[in-house]
């Protein structure tokens, strides 16, 4: 890894997505319908799954909506994305407002993937795609993700108080998730200095904010805190890009359709016991942030704080389908890795996520 001040200059490009964020603790209403008036829709269809009905409702009453669609499923199937497509066709829909986690997010992605509508992003979730040009759609059982700017939303809306119900262990899951993105950012194939830098505070934010969740769920603060960490980690990986963490999750999320925060959470520990030693300045800015001397040291601190899911055999994955989804990422490894990954490499890695054996 290359720090900016160890050669003379610094030399890298850095993109930034052009996004409007507003942070409005108890203000979703008031904050999405003036920014849903400023794009000047008329007909919106808001996206929301059945659990979430409620609080759409009530954020989003006021808003001119032509359609409430509430099919949402995970890893976004491709007959779920068709369906939403024809509901925004349909209906006439000339904006379209997510309400959720990922999940929701990621099928509002899909519609503006082929429509180009526009999106205004509600996230009750620490799941971050908001903030990101990232879409993913899963048939037979593989996930495909792909970069458009179409489906970057125009607006996100941060509304603390509404993830003050998210149950504390998908709120743990969810973060951590959230801090993935920020490890991953530190050696995808795009990271640069500036991908470093907002890492580096988001995942500080994730390690004092999750911990004031699990003493408070229902404490403004540390739900603020947690979601300002994921929006900074999210930002980081959508110019960084996907490193190996995602790869492996993708495929296990959709070879096993195993839970998608769950996953990421079980994994991280993993991976960064296998790409750290390989990336010494992205591991000493990964423990800096942790407040620990090592980077596996304080990840696990924090996890076991937070009592963190800490294997895949819980979260439904086959051991036999252990050697399959190693072959499956060894053909996606990001360029770039710190270390050389091989299919016996993956497997190890693997194996010891599914058992929950301590990464270090």
């Amino acid at each position: 890894m290359t720090s900016p001040d160890s050669r003379a200059g610094m030399h890298f490009t850095h993109d930034t997505l052009a996004q409007r964020v507003r942070f409005a603790a108890g203000e979703a209403a008031t904050a999405l319908g003036e920014e849903v008036t400023a794009l000047g829709a008329s007909r919106v269809m808001v996206v929301a799954a059945a659990p979430e009905q409620e609080p759409a409702r009530r954020i989003a009453g006021g808003l001119p909506v032509a359609h409430w669609h509430h099919e949402v499923a995970m890893h976004v199937p491709v007959p779920v994305a068709e369906r939403a497509r024809a509901a925004a066709r349909e209906h006439e829909a000339d904006a379209l407002v997510c309400v959720g986690g990922g999940s929701t997010t990621g099928l509002a992605k899909a519609v503006a993937l082929t429509t180009g509508l526009p999106v205004v992003a509600v996230p009750t979730t620490y799941a971050g795609s908001e903030a990101t040009d990232v879409w993913g759609l899963t048939e037979d059982g593989r996930k495909t993700t792909g970069v458009d700017a179409r489906v970057l939303p125009r607006t996100i809306v941060y509304d603390a108080s509404l993830l003050t119900t998210l149950p504390v262990d998908l709120s743990v899951s969810s973060g951590l998730n959230a801090l993935a993105h920020g490890v991953d950012s530190m050696w995808a194939p795009r990271a640069d200095p500036v991908d470093r830098a907002l890492a580096a505070e988001g995942i500080g934010a994730l390690r004092t904010g999750l911990p004031q969740v699990v003493a408070d769920p229902e404490g403004l603060k540390g739900r603020e805190l947690t979601l300002y960490g994921a929006y900074l980690t999210a930002v980081a990986f959508a110019s960084a890009g996907s490193g190996l963490h995602h790869k492996i999750c993708h495929v296990l999320g959709g070879m096993f359709d195993l839970p998608h925060a769950q996953t990421h959470a079980v994994v991280l520990p993993h991976v960064l016991g296998f790409n750290a030693p390989s990336a010494p300045e992205a591991e000493l800015r990964i423990a800096a942030a942790l407040g620990e001397g090592t980077a596996l040291g304080g990840l696990a601190r924090l996890r076991s704080k937070v009592n963190a899911p800490d294997c895949l055999r819980d979260l439904g994955m086959p051991e036999e389908g252990i050697p399959a989804a190693a072959e499956a990422v060894l053909g996606a490894v990001p360029a770039g890795n710190p270390r050389p990954v091989t299919a016996d490499g993956l497997s190890a890695l693997l194996r010891a996520a599914w058992e929950g054996a301590d990464p270090r």
